[in-house]
């Protein structure tokens, strides 16, 4: 049986991590060699493979890194042509633009400006270099006059409740990420802004979402306990993102319209479009558990058939004060209508779900499935597999990856809640479901947290840990002998420019470090978010993270206390390590869609200590 209720009582350990040396920045470029393309209008595109992905801009960014120094980043794409270049200009207090680099940019997609006056604003822009000619122009990024040394992008937001979740897309077509965001207020709402914090539009949830219990909640509620309802993508590939939002009676879309429907309880897909907030299309969401109470949802987007963007909904509902049934069903927007493709139903299957969803090709044919803590769908919604019969219930948090450079195909790792069997963890084939190791240990334990990333250099592949012991996972071995010393399983982050995992912590961005691991609370601390005026959401966690401005390094999305603008963290550490955008890779793009229990995201390739090329993401760009 699952228990989708949020609260966690977490084990009162001391559990560590490292002062001293920090892992040093790679030396090595590792980048994807494609043969052709970028989104630049200048460069023709070669197609690279059937997945509709977003046409991304360069997504220029720029922060004051020390008071004499700026850091300028931006993205690789992942069509980029191979030896692509770049040349970097700013314009100082609106005047001429002058290039700032002596020779064309051919390593990490970041470059340091100590030549800026940071008493007048500063407009920075890159223009990609093929060979030996410079191609149109990206966009531009200004960093006003007199912005403080921080590594933070503000963005503006209006007056209104907490935020606990935000979503990222384009909602304009300019191929830079926009924001969408909750309002934690009774009745909810959602707002839409453009990357620049102009506001575009707010939906009122309605009356059936004034019922925010986080298992049975209202009909129309979005964002409690492990639940959502809500994501943002270009699910018709116009080039332009929508908004897919879990609605019900009395909800009030974005243009002003109300939706009404005389049974509260009756629930309904809605796509909206992003710039306006209006209804595009609506369909009703099936019936078969009605009889149970509205269904609390998870949204996610996946390419289900390898071509075309589907939305898929994870829905649940009690029977009662006992179990729960478990609904998914997959979508398909055309522009016109949203359409269901498939409904699958748990029934009385031995299939354990958990407190997040993650949608990732884990056999390798282009096609997306849709997995849980303990099994996984095809993307016709048949069963691919379980395992329930191997001894896994539900538990709080799993991850799928490649964690072992040298073994085929991705890797799962999850964590247990009250196994009666003594199951704490385990280690498996993500695509066949084969259990290759298992951790148990004597009584009951609710494992409330477990996390995934190399952290170690020394041993080849990710560690994985929650609360018994930090392990290889690769050769199931104890990478630090004291268990007490194991970092805080809460969330990775790439952020300092080497190709291991830094560690997101209620609010600390953190280095473990292996060679001198100490107490938990004495990580090597990089950032300390609250510094910069940000709070922490759900969890202690951010409202979102992911790669959404410059460089492969990823964002971390908090507010601040007042709930009026958005502290987008983003480094100011350069860094000659050259990836593509993370979001131009199918695994970590799927995962930026989906919330629950807000997890980690993954490529579908290593990403760790001596990485190999990594290879070009079989993808096609939407038109803008």
């Amino acid at each position: 049986m699952s228990h989708p209720h949020p609260r966690r009582r977490l084990p009162v350990r001391l559990l560590a991590a490292a002062a001293g040396l920090l892992v040093p920045a790679a030396a090595v470029v590792v980048a994807a060699l494609p043969s052709a393309a970028t989104t630049e209008p200048a460069i023709v595109a070669a197609a690279a493979g059937s997945r509709k992905m977003e046409s991304l801009g360069r997504g220029v960014v720029a922060v004051r890194a020390s008071s004499s120094s700026v850091l300028v980043s931006w993205r690789l794409l992942g069509l980029d042509p191979a030896g692509i270049g770049f040349n970097v200009y700013r314009s100082a207090a609106g005047g001429a633009e002058v290039k700032l680099n002596a020779s064309v940019l051919t390593g990490g997609t970041n470059y340091t400006d100590t030549s800026a006056n940071a008493a007048q604003a500063n407009t920075y822009r890159v223009r990609p270099v093929i060979g030996g000619a410079e191609q149109a122009a990206s966009g531009v990024f200004t960093l006003k006059a007199n912005n403080a040394v921080e590594p933070v992008v503000r963005v503006p937001l209006r007056a209104g409740g907490a935020v606990k979740f935000v979503w990222t897309g384009d909602l304009d077509g300019d191929g830079e990420y926009d924001y969408v965001i909750d309002r934690q207020t009774s009745p909810q709402s959602i707002e839409a802004y453009r990357s620049n914090g102009t506001f575009l539009w707010s939906m009122n949830m309605g009356p059936n979402s004034t019922n925010q219990d986080n298992i049975e909640g209202g009909s129309a509620t979005i964002d409690v306990g492990h639940n959502d309802g809500v994501t943002v993508y270009d699910l018709d590939s116009d080039g332009r993102a929508e908004v897919a939002v879990r609605i019900a009676n009395g909800v009030r879309f974005g243009n002003g319209t109300t939706f009404t429907n005389a049974d509260n309880n009756r629930q309904f897909v809605a796509i909206l479009d992003g710039r306006t907030g209006a209804p595009r299309a609506t369909a009703a969401m099936p019936t078969d558990y009605l009889a149970d109470g509205p269904m609390m949802a998870r949204f996610g987007v996946g390419h289900l058939d390898g071509v075309n963007p589907s939305l898929v909904s994870y829905t649940k509902n009690r029977v009662g004060s006992g179990a729960f049934n478990l609904m998914f069903t997959a979508w398909r927007f055309t522009g016109s209508a949203v359409t269901m493709q498939w409904k699958f139903l748990r029934g009385n299957q031995d299939l354990p779900d958990g407190h997040n969803t993650r949608i990732i090709d884990v056999d390798g044919d282009g096609r997306d499935e849709i997995a849980e803590i303990g099994f996984v769908l095809n993307g016709d919604g048949k069963l691919r597999y379980t395992l329930g019969p191997q001894g896994v219930v539900h538990g709080d948090r799993f991850h799928i990856a490649k964690m072992d450079p040298n073994r085929a195909g991705l890797q799962g790792y999850g964590v247990q809640q009250d196994n009666a069997s003594g199951l704490r963890e385990y280690y498996y084939d993500a695509g066949t479901g084969q259990i290759i190791w298992k951790h148990v240990e004597s009584g009951v334990g609710d494992v409330g947290r477990g996390m995934a990333g190399d952290i170690d250099p020394r041993n080849p592949g990710y560690e994985v840990w929650s609360f018994s012991g930090l392990y290889n996972a690769p050769a199931n071995r104890l990478a630090e002998p004291n268990k007490s010393l194991a970092p805080w399983p809460q969330l990775g982050l790439w952020w300092d420019g080497d190709t291991t995992m830094e560690l997101l912590n209620a609010g600390k961005i953190e280095k473990w470090n292996p060679a001198a691991p100490s107490a938990s609370g004495s990580v090597p601390r990089l950032v300390s978010t609250w510094n910069f005026g940000a709070v922490t959401a759900a969890q202690s966690g951010p409202t979102f993270a992911g790669d959404i401005l410059g460089d492969w390094r990823e964002e971390v999305v908090y507010t601040n206390a007042a709930f009026s603008e958005l502290i987008i963290f983003t480094t100011n550490v350069a860094s000659s390590t050259r990836l593509y955008t993370l979001a131009h890779n199918p695994a970590y793009r799927n995962a930026m869609t989906l919330k629950g229990y807000m997890q980690s995201h993954h490529v579908d390739y290593f990403l760790g200590a001596n990485m190999a090329t990594p290879p070009q993401p079989a993808i096609t760009y939407t038109p803008r």
